[in-house]
């Protein structure tokens, strides 16, 4: 019973100190607080409108500063620079700007702003943790930048005038086994501002520490645009990107010559050519006559130049070969013109022509791609050039084309005049353009994965030639 009692007793002790201890724990936290609050309120009273001591903004001591002298501070740093040149530069074309009329620089309006903040929030216990950590330790506040985006935007406009595109969506209408519209989407390209404004901020702590004018450039960068509807998703047959292009001039065409080619670039515009299959480039003209549209112009035949049906259609033939040349396509038909023709010459070296006579005299090649292939012409009437253009789906094959090498060499016959009824009396004008007569080659390699596909030699043989001039005898 003693034991017991005496073990009681010890318990009561122990809970009466443990009281005792809490009560004056809490008191003394209370009193504590208390103390701080009264110290800091006095603490807050004295400094008053300015900023709290130890608070430093770029290593500068702004403590006890009113707001108004933290902006004086920051206002003299920024006319210190305010003489600083930025030159804004993409490729050729650069525009230069000065920071003052950039309004580039401290922010000073901010920096007193958050200076004089700091400490005074609607957190009393967050004040006090702040002010407490400025005195005793220092609290360094990163100054606020700023810059006229308006200033920036209106001296890149001349850069987005010029260089900003839309990306164009894919177009592809296919009926009755022809392609009746065609349009390859286009990636679109915009000055990337936000990269602009990015490598412009990079700058800021540059300038500003050195406290002095400089040069500053920088690049401006552009980024592309991606099309919604990309080429290969307009369509399910392969027909995703340019594989071949073929050009030629036709300057100095008489005018039925010029409709002709425009119609028998008509006829092959939007052919598609499936995988494996053979293409025959007459079949795909069709009829060549007065019936099927084509004027009388100037062909070659039995050696003379003399008008006929379809008068230029070898113009689109000719650059036909040559978009087949390029995209290294196997060519299982060809054959060239009797004489060297001046018009296949305007933009390129001899032996580059491909003659057709429908249905006899063909032009053909094998679609060993895989995918189909889209046929599109294009004539620009100002240049008076004919482009063609295959579509398909670009299998990695590189092509090498060999210079022409040119052979027995035979000079030209004495100039030809031939009488034009379509030509009014006394107009005189030249259709053809003298050339010797020489035998032409040239070679092609076409390398696909590694491995050579194909490698050829064109040859040419060409008859003498002489000029040919158009009397008129039109009254």
């Amino acid at each position: 019973m003693k034991q017991i009692k005496k073990l009681l007793t010890r318990r009561k002790f122990i809970a009466h100190v443990s009281k005792a201890f809490f009560w004056f724990t809490t008191g003394a936290v209370f009193a504590t607080f208390l103390f701080t609050s009264f110290t800091f309120i006095i603490f807050e009273k004295i400094n008053k409108g300015v900023v709290y001591p130890g608070i430093t903004i770029n290593d500068i001591d702004v403590g006890k500063y009113t707001p108004k002298e933290v902006e004086g501070l920051f206002i003299k740093k920024n006319e210190a620079i305010e003489k600083t040149q930025f030159t804004f530069s993409l490729e050729d074309n650069a525009a230069t700007i000065s920071a003052k009329d950039l309004k580039f620089g401290y922010d000073q309006n901010l920096i007193a702003k958050q200076a004089i903040s700091l400490g005074r929030s609607d957190i009393f216990l967050s004040n006090i943790s702040i002010v407490s950590q400025a005195y005793f330790y220092g609290l360094s506040l990163q100054p606020a930048y700023h810059y006229s985006e308006d200033a920036l935007n209106k001296i890149l406009i001349p850069f987005t005038e010029t260089v900003n595109k839309e990306p164009v969506d894919a177009l592809f209408n296919f009926q009755n086994g022809k392609v009746l519209v065609f349009k390859p989407s286009e990636e679109g390209k915009a000055i990337d501002i936000e990269k602009v404004k990015e490598d412009l901020k990079a700058q800021f702590e540059k300038v500003l520490f050195k406290q002095k004018p400089q040069e500053i450039a920088i690049p401006i960068s552009v980024k592309t645009l991606s099309p919604k509807i990309p080429t290969d998703k307009a369509n399910n047959l392969g027909i995703k990107e340019l594989i071949g292009t073929g050009t030629s001039l036709f300057q100095h065409s008489i005018q039925s010559r010029i409709f002709n080619i425009n119609l028998a670039a008509e006829r092959i515009n939007g052919v598609l050519i499936a995988p494996n299959e053979e293409f025959s480039f007459d079949k795909a003209l069709g009829d060549v006559s007065s019936f099927t549209g084509y004027q009388q112009a100037y062909i070659i035949q039995n050696g003379k130049t003399v008008l006929g049906d379809g008068g230029g259609v070898c113009q689109v033939s000719t650059t036909f070969f040559r978009a087949l040349l390029n995209a290294g396509l196997p060519i299982t038909e060809r054959y060239a013109h009797a004489y060297r023709v001046g018009y296949y010459e305007q933009d390129s070296l001899p032996g580059l022509d491909a003659t057709v006579y429908v249905p006899t005299i063909d032009l053909k090649f094998k679609n060993d791609t895989g995918n189909y292939i889209l046929v599109q012409t294009l004539i620009d009437p100002d240049m008076q050039k004919l482009s063609v253009f295959l579509y398909g789906t670009n299998d990695g094959r590189s092509v090498t084309l060999t210079q022409s090498i040119i052979t027995n060499r035979i000079p030209p016959p004495p100039d030809l005049y031939q009488d034009d009824p379509t030509l009014p009396k006394g107009v005189v004008k030249q259709i053809d353009f003298k050339a010797e007569g020489s035998k032409v080659s040239f070679g092609r390699e076409v390398i696909k994965n590694g491995k050579k596909i194909i490698s050829e030699t064109f040859v040419s043989n060409y008859a003498p030639w002489q000029s040919i001039f158009l009397r008129g005898t039109k009254e």
